[in-house]
């Protein structure tokens, strides 16, 4: 029996969709004119640049979607391709919500519409994204890539998260349910 390389990265996306259903009810009451917590689209930014895309899109891109290449699948116009593209808009409307929320901070006014347009792009395409991910390339990898290189893989998710702190996780989940918690605060 083949050993699982792609498990880990389906338990990250949880806590990633969390994060997702937190920023959406947000961007839409921002959008509403009911939000105006610029703090946590901040710590959104934080969530995303570090958890998401440094720690979780950094096994992706380095590691299973590279030994997706070594098994055949070619590097353009393929799967891969297509993530790495979504990987890549993701990043743009994150940058565009982190320069809308430090305007809205220094008092620029009009920014509530592009950081809500922004957070819900990113958000649209980041369900869709992951759905493609479990759904369809995941399960491809488990079909493709041979039991001689699945430790490798393994050791290589281990190398990833060894280069960050011992309560990194920790810390995301903390901020994740800080939030959630604010949520059930103001739907009390």
């Amino acid at each position: 029996m083949k050993r699982d390389i792609t498990q880990a990265l389906v338990d990250e996306h949880k806590l990633i969709i969390r994060m997702l259903a937190v920023l959406e009810r947000n961007a839409l009451r921002t959008a509403r004119g009911a939000y105006g917590n610029y703090r946590f689209y901040l710590d959104a930014v934080d969530f995303i640049r570090h958890y998401a895309d440094r720690f979780h899109h950094a096994k992706e891109e380095d590691i299973l979607f590279e030994a997706l290449v070594t098994n055949g699948m070619p590097r353009a116009n393929s799967p891969v391709a297509a993530m790495l593209m979504e990987h890549d808009q993701g990043r743009a409307y994150v940058r565009a919500m982190e320069q809308a929320t430090t305007d809205a901070l220094a008092g620029k006014p009009g920014q509530d519409a592009i950081i809500a347009d922004n957070a819900l792009r990113y958000l649209e395409l980041l369900k869709e994204h992951i759905a493609k991910e479990d759904g369809i390339l995941y399960l491809l990898a488990e079909r493709l890539i041979p039991e001689e290189m699945r430790d490798g893989i393994i050791a290589g998710y281990a190398a990833a998260e060894g280069v960050t702190p011992a309560d990194f996780e920790a810390g995301y989940v903390k901020t994740v349910e800080r939030y959630e918690a604010e949520a059930l605060d103001c739907a009390a």
